[in-house]
């Protein structure tokens, strides 16, 4: 026998599920680490880095430029960055952290210590495939069992060097990559289309309300009834006088379905949002009962809502901590009472009447206060007016992120199929 029919493969041979017609034969896989190189970033003082760009020097990338495409950029000197550069279509991974792992590129510069580049054999891959690869779920499952945990996940160039990668011929990697990159482009485009429809939504709103105490002339969008007439002015309530406070406490300890109030995702199941219990579920006698339609205020201020967030309860009855606010309207239509806490327009009022010597991330307001808070108040027809105009934008809003949701599956569906 033949020293060549004697030799034992080491790459394990297989046919991707989903695969154009014009390729045969197996596909082999390897190792990444037998076809990439990788090249660590840079650590450079902070006395050396500058905020705006200058003659001489280069964009210094760091972690938060390619998991959050902040234009926050930092520049270094040339003789510092040396030969330590990445270009917009090389890839960036990040090695440690809570987002080690993740997979990105787009900028020009020189990479912080923190992250790594992938170069790989331009003979055997190319760069859009590999690209493609590594964001694919096979790969972040792999990086997510092999990583160090602890208070500081690190992905080793070990790790990296041991993902098993699949081994095709030049032209079918680039016939895959081109066709994710279109998939890509459509899932861009629904982005985009999703955050011009919310910008959209935010203009109107604050053109539909007015400011509070500033009377119906700040309204710069109106309304007309079906005999093209206007509607009569609106009137100024306080909370109070449309809505009633909510303080009925859980005593017998009958309902354990905790409730918490997101500013980003409104009022959801604690368990749900923290992954976890936070209240002692044998002591909840002092949590308020909260009812389907009651509207909650979380005194606690973050990014996405600066004095607090306002949300109506549309999940089941539940109880909440007594540190929120809980009311609940006497009027119908409670989704123009809903689209008017979206909005800033009484912020200022909550503000203003808020306890100047409050802890910094809660406002702290007494509920005389609260309950005085001015609330602009239109005719029943205006009300609805506004609220059917709302609710189809609204619409439109649910229905590109759900295109959007869709396309996303509709990709990692295709890396599944697409790869071995």
């Amino acid at each position: 026998m033949s020293t060549a029919t004697t030799h034992i493969k080491t790459e394990k041979q297989l046919v991707p599920e989903l695969r154009f017609k014009e390729f045969v034969g197996d596909w082999k896989v390897s190792k990444l680490g037998d076809y990439c190189t990788f090249s660590q970033g840079i650590q450079v003082d902070v006395e050396l880095q500058s905020r705006e760009p200058k003659e001489g020097y280069i964009k210094f990338l760091r972690i938060e430029n390619y998991t959050q495409k902040s234009q926050d950029f930092r520049y270094i000197p040339l003789d510092v960055a040396g030969k330590k550069r990445i270009k917009a279509d090389e890839i960036a991974v990040v090695r440690y952290g809570a987002t080690a792992g993740f997979i990105s590129k787009g900028f020009n510069g020189v990479l912080a210590n923190n992250l790594f580049k992938v170069i790989p054999d331009e003979e055997r891959f190319t760069l859009p495939f590999i690209f493609e690869h590594l964001n694919s779920h096979r790969a972040f499952s792999f990086f997510q069992a092999e990583m160090s945990g602890g208070a500081m996940p690190a992905l080793s160039f070990g790790i990296v060097k041991a993902l098993k990668v699949p081994v095709t011929s030049i032209p079918e990697q680039q016939k895959i990559a081109s066709f994710l990159s279109a998939v890509d482009e459509k899932i861009q485009q629904l982005t985009k289309k999703k955050a011009l429809l919310e910008d959209y939504k935010k203009g109107v709103m604050q053109q539909l309300f007015p400011s509070t105490g500033s009377g119906q002339g700040s309204r710069q969008l109106r309304f007309k009834d079906a005999n093209g007439k206007a509607y009569p002015d609106w009137e100024e309530k306080r909370l109070g006088e449309v809505a009633d406070r909510v303080a009925n406490k859980n005593t017998a300890n009958e309902i354990n379905y905790v409730l918490t109030n997101s500013a980003k995702r409104g009022i959801v199941s604690q368990l749900d949002y923290f992954d976890k219990d936070i209240a002692n579920q044998n002591n909840l006698e002092g949590y308020y009962i909260v009812d389907v339609d009651d509207f909650v205020y979380n005194p606690r201020v973050s990014v996405h809502a600066p004095v607090g967030p306002i949300k109506r309860n549309k999940l089941k009855e539940g109880v909440m901590s007594p540190l929120y606010s809980v009311f609940r309207f006497k009027e119908k239509n409670l989704e123009y009472f809903e689209y008017y806490f979206e909005t800033v327009n009484w912020h200022r009022y909550l503000v203003s009447v808020a306890n100047i010597g409050a802890r910094h991330d809660r406002m702290n307001i007494i509920n005389s206060d609260f309950f005085k808070m001015p609330i602009p108040f239109p005719c029943d027809d205006e009300r609805r007016a506004i609220t059917n105009f709302l609710n189809n934008i609204s619409l439109k809003i649910e229905s590109s992120k759900r295109e959007l949701t869709q396309t996303q599956t509709f990709k990692k569906g295709l890396l599944q199929q697409m790869f071995v």
